[in-house]
């Protein structure tokens, strides 16, 4: 299906005025923010459990928000609407999981991986390449993997969640080409708390308390509702390849706040694969907003 092509009038919305990658990287901080939060619900009631929560109170959000009209909705919109909303659960469920065994920078530069095999198989240009190379080195030196300590269940599932990342990014902008604002989102979130709702529902029924469903109502508005939508107008302006690449600093924020908020101190090979990713990530900034969209008032990613 052909991209649809914004009608403009010459004069940008603020919206417009605003970088892509600014809101790329606004939604990366609010995902590890919830992530970081989630961890003393995990301890309660499972990750599995958390993260069915928290797809489900986002669902409840986006439905009351957007109401989408699902008249609208094509037979060729089926399939990239039932994948965003798999990939969603996936990452998720996995993420979780993977953050329960492991500290939450190195999740998440495992996690890395999906997006960055994004950027390079989609890249057209030889040059683009080299960033991904690079931010591979950095994820390599945040991993640590020669300590020999590595918990490697922990790493599975990091390794899983970066699948469903990846396919999180393409599906998300096939997505946002087919459907106008969030009204996607209300469609595929409801189908990722759908999808996660057999792994999700034990650990409730197990332990049940009201106010894990306020926790996770506060989570959901900070990851899902928040981050995923910021992601979907990113990436009406800008490639796959420039958006897997810029998610290069996730790590660092992850690493950042896995610090700060759970004391997950990193070491002197950590900063200095920070300082790579996030260098890798800059660095792909350039050319990466999408051509062909037809607008005038979309600011380059180097701005």
């Amino acid at each position: 299906m052909p991209e649809r092509t914004p009608v403009t009038t010459g004069h940008p919305t603020a919206a417009r005025r605003i970088p892509p990658w600014s809101l790329a990287v606004t939604a990366m901080f609010l995902i590890q923010l919830s992530s970081a939060l989630s961890v003393t619900l995990i301890t309660e009631v499972g990750p599995a459990t958390t993260a069915w929560l928290r797809l489900t109170m986002g669902a409840i959000i986006f439905l009351l928000i957007a109401r989408p009209r699902l008249r609208s909705i094509r037979r060729s919109d089926l399939l990239p609407l039932l994948g965003l909303g798999a990939a969603s659960a996936l990452m998720s469920v996995a993420f979780l999981a993977a953050v329960a065994r492991i500290p939450l920078g190195t999740a998440v530069a495992i996690e890395f991986l999906g997006p960055l095999a994004v950027a390079a198989l989609r890249s057209r240009s030889k040059s683009m390449i080299a960033w991904p190379a690079l931010a591979l080195i950095g994820v390599v030196l945040l991993t640590e993997p020669w300590h020999g300590t590595a918990d490697l269940p922990g790493i599975g599932f990091a390794l899983l969640a970066g699948v469903g990342w990846g396919s999180y990014i393409l599906l998300t902008q096939q997505v946002g080409d087919r459907f106008p604002g969030i009204s996607g989102l209300a469609i595929t979130i409801p189908i990722a708390a759908l999808c996660s709702t057999a792994v999700g529902v034990p650990g409730l029924a197990a332990n049940f308390e009201w106010r894990f469903l306020l926790i996770a109502l506060g989570l959901a508005v900070i990851a899902p509702v928040l981050p995923f939508g910021l992601e979907m107008l990113a990436l009406k302006r800008m490639t796959p390849t420039a958006f897997g690449t810029l998610m290069a600093i996730e790590p660092a924020i992850g690493l950042l706040l896995g610090a700060v908020v759970l004391g997950q101190a990193p070491g002197p090979v950590q900063f200095i694969g920070i300082a790579i990713v996030v260098i890798a990530g800059v660095a792909s900034q350039r050319g990466g907003t999408r051509a062909g969209v037809g607008d005038p008032a979309v600011a380059p990613l180097s701005e």
